[in-house]
């Protein structure tokens, strides 16, 4: 009997069989899989995949920020060896009470600074200072508040405020505070660095130079300067503007918009404080353009997303957030859903999938003769082998390999002649092909790309290019062709040499070019004397003639050799990946499911849930016919539905009314009782909320303009 206890602490352990039975990542990837066979080897594979891409982006990233990142630190190592040199150049600044400030211009791709303020706060920490703090401005919302957090974060204890109440005081008795000022942490860094200048082991250990060992910098880092309330950062820049003498401090400034911000912000009194240098990231665009050349635009991994689904990314970056980081989290969606919803993308993978072709069952056999891009290639062969395609396992398990084979054969001669196409397309007035090349490869995964109108559009322009800008775009895309190793690139190769070479060898193409021009222009010379009408009919017609009838120039004959020979590499290898068999076993192409998760719609999710509740509730009791509402759905739902069919002003007691008589009829009272429809206490208590929570939705406000009515402010009803 434990009941006689009056206190107690009884431990009861957990079983280790509930302990194994934790599910695992595994286990939610698996669950609800389509086929349960190859589940966990698709698992292994994507899960392999997805490491080497965002190995891959990571490195890229870091390349990408060591630019801007060395700059900064260049700028604070700067700053610290002149606060160590301490006679001339500091003592200059300590009178003018300038405090270094990096102004950081990242763009409004906002979820990518923290990946870029973290980097940061690493590089200062091993090479420059191990005093780094970062502030936002959710957590500074006073002045006392922004004290707080960075002593705190620098000085590793707490710190406690004056208006601090009593209660927080008294939870925090055993902890060992300190008070939140500047002195405080004058007297701090004084002691910290004479313990390292004695030779005091210190905690945080970097791999600092000996003079910043001496007196290393306090960086304070405003990672989203605009959300700052102006008075608080005036204030702290006042106040540290007043220890420039005992503290090396420094700050960074993260801006999303334009320099500017720093005077809106600041007024004079105060930005003349800070010593700013500006430092420009690389923009979001181009970094977003080298993320998909490094990932989607290679042949080395064998995942690729479909034009649909790469468009629908691209809009989420353009249109919704400029940020890289999405676009990845948005790609490696598009990875898991792929394998785990196709059965066949086992044979998504690079070296592995020739073998795992062979280890195909049954089932598999049966949903790989079952894929459109498969069935089109049996009907294009003979019918013996039409038959043993359809009746044979083995024989299919071959094909496959043979397939398989020919899609990596196809990625690899697609990407270099899309890069030279984008090269000889990109400098085109009002960019027929588009600008980037993600445009033109969206292009051509849709369809022949050689069919539209854009692209006849650029190749007449490409006929009127000048021989220098010709051959200049024309060796760019020899330097492609010759990093790639297929036959059929080299060959290609071979003729592209041939055709420079050609460009190069006539000594007097310009002779023959203005000998056709003056061939050109002889009909004309009889235009300058003294001639009738019917004369100058003659003679306008002789040259319209000639005009058509010219012999073309040595330089033309070969231009329109070199962009025959592109255009026939482009009808060559780059048709759409539909024109591949097998295609579906490396392209994801669900572009609605990646919608549905990745860009919300919060107007069109709460209007179906306001107008249809069993959508989302899945009560029974709440089935509907179209257009009308359940007289059991919650009262928010019957509120909006009634709100609709008024006009521009809602009488509150009408629609109250109509409200009593919907419940009523839910209660299952009477219709012709005196007590039906009628308002009591507890349905206007719940016509009040729902109207509240109508209001709070942004539905409906009050309004001056009629006593006891509130305007509406949707139409449609959608």
């Amino acid at each position: 009997m434990t009941s006689s206890v009056s206190k107690g602490c009884f431990v009861f352990k957990p079983s280790a069989k509930r302990r194994r039975n934790t599910p695992t990542v595994e286990d939610y990837f698996i669950h609800g899989s389509e086929d349960t066979e190859n589940s966990k080897l698709r698992f292994r594979n994507c899960q392999t995949l997805w490491e080497k891409m965002k190995a891959d982006t990571e490195l890229l990233q870091d390349e990408l920020n060591r630019k801007i990142l060395d700059s900064l630190l260049a700028f604070i190592r700067k700053s610290v060896s002149t606060f160590q040199r301490g006679t001339d150049d500091w003592a200059s600044r300590m009178r003018a009470h300038e405090i270094p400030t990096a102004a950081l211009v990242l763009g409004v791709n906002v979820p990518d600074h923290d990946m870029t303020f973290q980097c940061l706060a690493d590089q200062l920490q091993q090479s420059v200072t191990p005093f780094v703090v970062s502030v936002q401005a959710t957590e500074c919302a006073a002045l006392n508040h922004m004290m707080q957090r960075v002593l705190e974060r620098l000085i590793g204890t707490s710190v406690s405020v004056d208006n601090e109440e009593p209660e927080q005081r008294s939870t925090n008795v055993n902890q060992k505070r300190v008070h939140c000022s500047l002195i405080t942490l004058c007297n701090w860094y004084k002691t910290v660095t004479k313990k390292a200048a004695s030779g005091t082991p210190r905690k945080k250990r970097t791999s600092v130079g000996k003079d910043m060992q001496q007196h290393p910098p306090i960086v304070v880092i405003f990672k989203d300067l605009e959300a700052f309330n102006p008075k608080v950062l005036q204030d702290f820049i006042l106040i540290c503007s007043r220890y420039v003498e005992q503290l090396p401090l420094m700050f960074v400034f993260g801006i999303a918009t334009s320099p500017s911000t720093i005077q809106h912000m600041l007024p004079h009194s105060v930005s003349s404080l800070l010593g700013i240098e500006l430092f420009q990231s690389l923009s979001c665009t181009q970094h977003l353009a080298s993320v998909i050349d490094k990932v989607i635009l290679t042949s080395q991994f064998p995942f690729k997303p479909s034009g649909k689904v790469l468009q629908v990314l691209v809009s989420i970056f353009l249109y919704h957030d400029f940020s890289v980081r999405n676009f990845i989290k948005g790609l490696q969606l598009a990875l898991l859903e792929h394998f785990h919803s196709q059965p066949l993308s086992v044979l998504c993978c690079k070296k592995e999938a020739l073998v795992h072709a062979t280890e195909l069952s049954h089932r598999n056999v049966e949903r790989l003769q079952q894929l459109p891009s498969f069935m089109r290639y049996v009907e294009e062969q003979g019918p013996q082998e039409q038959v043993e395609l359809l009746t044979s396992d083995d024989h299919v398990k071959e094909v496959c390999q043979k397939l398989l084979k020919d899609l990596r054969k196809y990625h690899k001669n697609y990407y270099p002649i899309l890069r030279c196409l984008h090269i000889l397309t990109a400098s085109l007035p009002k960019y027929p092909l588009g600008k980037q090349i993600r445009e033109l490869h969206i292009s051509c995964l849709e369809k022949n790309v050689w069919e539209n109108e854009e692209y006849a559009s650029a190749m007449q322009l490409l006929r009127m290019m000048a021989k220098d800008e010709l051959t200049s775009a024309l060796q760019k895309c020899a330097e492609i062709l010759k990093s790639v190793k297929t036959k059929k690139m080299r060959a290609a190769l071979l003729q592209l040499d041939n055709l420079l070479a050609k460009f190069d060898q006539p000594g007097d193409l310009a002779a023959d070019e203005n000998a056709a021009g003056e061939d050109l222009t002889s009909p004309g010379k009889g235009l300058q004397k003294k001639t009738d009408l019917f004369q100058l009919q003659k003679t306008l017609l002789e040259m319209k003639k000639s005009r058509r009838t010219k012999t073309m120039s040595p330089f033309e004959i070969l231009r329109d050799q070199a962009l025959e020979f592109i255009d026939s590499l482009v009808r060559s290898h780059l048709a759409p990946p539909e024109s591949q068999p097998l295609y579906e076993v490396c392209y994801y192409s669900s572009s609605a499911v990646l919608r549905r998760h990745l860009n919300a719609t919060p107007r069109t999710s709460i209007q179906t849930a306001l107008s249809n509740p069993y959508h989302y509730l899945k009560n029974e009791n709440l089935r509907a016919e179209d257009g009308t509402v359940s007289n059991a759905a919650p009262d928010i739902c019957i509120v909006y539905k009634l709100h609709l069919e008024c006009g521009r002003l809602i009488n509150l007691y009408d629609w109250l009314e109509a409200y009593a008589t919907v419940v009523s009829a839910a209660e299952g009272k009477d219709p012709d009782s005196a007590d039906f429809g009628k308002v009591d206490e507890l349905k206007h208590a719940r016509f009040i909320q729902a109207v509240s929570e109508l209001e709070f939705l942004g539905f409906i406000k009050s309004t001056k303009q009629k006593t006891d009515h509130v305007s509406r402010l949707t139409w449609g009803g959608c």
